[in-house]
């Protein structure tokens, strides 16, 4: 581990000069991204961070004050096995890959660019919140995700520059050009081009999209081509702090609510979040969210997993079969004016497999959040909707739902549209509430403080020195 390089690695970067150029090349560049769309007003405050120091499971991380244009931004994969072998597809068993096979060239560049464009997007959509933080804790934790997302750039560049030259390097730099949510050259998923411009956009964000990008990562961290593999294995650590903040999140602001409504019926009476704008929320981004998984029906799919370069999730781990040209999966359809059910070999379905476990792993959030709600006496519950419910790719692209799934009309939709996702009068009242709290100790009323503080810190410690 190479801590002290210019840019930090443990991939022996300074034995490969003309790759090391490459990369000092565009270490600036991204600096000059980082200053222009990174945290607003920030830049030069010390933020008491966690910094990778090892790729080791145990003691990975250092906590510092930093400032984050100084962060340790660099390449880390976790130790290569020698013996590793292709774990499914076609060439299931066979020596992983070392180098990018040609065949499958352009196939492994689009997942590697399509991941890589979530990280500097995230960041750019959640640059203006620190002036919004409910507390110093808040904004510290926002700062790391954004820090950490800046690295995980740095993890896809890396695999661009270092096996797709001239190609590779256009993509690298292409990644520094695009913005979120710009008309002449957005991100290329559609999430990651929506406002996210308070904080309970930010935590419904990092709850619903973070964990997308944990079944993403985590199909990749399978991948035959070794180098991606053990990318993404080390990303995997850094992002459970991601869906943490998000998850921890949403519960506080639920357990906040369900206080309050102990006082009075319209928690805006005392600058609270109802229940029902924070299901909007949830509706919006969890929906969103599933669109990142892709189409039902995939034939990229099939050939990712046939390819050797995306398995499933914890495919080593869960599975028996690593063929899967057998059995089929039920995939639910429109035809016509109803929802039809169709059998998909298993191989066409595989983002839909991908999806399924993501819907099982946000119900178990779900219930904590009304556990929340139940412990305070509130009969409510918040729910996740449909699957089919405002989808924008795939099976039901072109096709309206209510959020219990049933097929409806496009004028009934939008008649009832206001019911389920939020107007503009709910995000401009969330947006009312969104007024600084930067005193240690102190945190806004719309949200709980959380059980605990960050590496044994109590609560009221200085996590950013304003």
């Amino acid at each position: 581990m190479s801590l002290y390089d210019r840019i930090p690695n443990n991939v022996n970067l300074s034995e490969d000069v003309r790759l090391q150029r490459a990369l000092e090349k565009w270490l600036p560049n991204y600096l000059d991204w980082w200053r222009e769309m990174g945290p607003d007003g920030f830049q030069e405050k010390d933020i008491y961070l966690r910094t990778a120091i090892s790729v080791e499971p145990n003691g990975w991380a250092h906590f510092d004050y930093v400032k984050m244009p100084d962060y340790r931004w660099g390449i880390f994969l976790v130790p290569p096995d020698p013996d590793a072998k292709i774990g499914f597809g076609d060439n299931y068993g066979k020596s992983a890959y070392q180098e990018v096979p040609g065949e499958f060239r352009n196939s492994l560049r689009r997942i590697i660019v399509t991941q890589g464009d979530t990280e500097p997007a995230s960041v750019e959509q959640q640059r203006q919140l620190g002036h919004t933080c409910p507390s110093l804790y808040d904004l510290r934790n926002l700062f790391q995700v954004n820090v950490e997302e800046g690295r995980h750039l740095w993890a896809m560049v890396y695999l661009l520059h270092a096996y797709f030259g001239r190609d590779g390097r256009e993509e690298a730099d292409e990644l520094l050009q695009r913005r979120s949510g710009n008309p002449d050259k957005p991100r290329i998923l559609q999430a990651f081009n929506q406002p996210c411009d308070d904080w309970l956009n930010f935590y419904c964000f990092t709850m619903f999209t973070d964990r997308d990008g944990k079944y993403q990562l985590s199909a990749l961290a399978e991948s035959g081509f070794e180098p991606l593999a053990l990318t993404c294995q080390f990303m995997l650590t850094e992002e459970a702090h991601h869906m943490f903040v998000g998850e921890t999140g949403i519960g506080r602001v639920v357990k906040r609510t369900a206080q309050l409504l102990q006082k009075t019926d319209d928690v805006r009476t005392v600058s609270g979040i109802p229940l029902e704008i924070i299901q909007k929320y949830i509706n919006f981004w969890y929906t969103y969210s599933l669109d990142l998984f892709g189409g039902e029906i995939s034939s990229n799919s099939a050939d990712f997993f046939a390819a050797g370069l995306k398995g499933r999730f914890q495919e080593q781990k869960k599975y028996t079969d690593h063929i899967a040209v057998e059995g089929v999966v039920s995939i639910e359809a429109v035809e016509g004016e109803r929802v039809i059910t169709r059998d998909v070999p298993l191989r066409n379905a595989l983002n839909e497999v991908l999806r399924d476990e993501y819907v099982k792993d946000s119900e178990r959030a779900l219930a904590r959040w009304n556990k929340y709600l139940a412990d305070e006496g509130i009969t409510a519950r918040l729910y996740l909707p449909s699957s089919r419910f405002h989808r924008h790719v795939g099976e039901y692209l072109n096709h309206h739902f209510d959020v219990e799934g049933n097929l409806i009309s496009e004028a009934e939709f939008q008649r009832r549209v206001e019911e389920w996702l939020p107007t503009m009068a709910d995000r401009e009242y969330v947006q009312s509430l969104m007024v600084a709290v930067t005193e240690p100790g102190k945190i806004a009323n719309w949200i709980a403080p959380p059980s605990s503080g960050v590496n044994n810190k109590p609560f009221d410690f200085e996590y950013v020195r304003l």
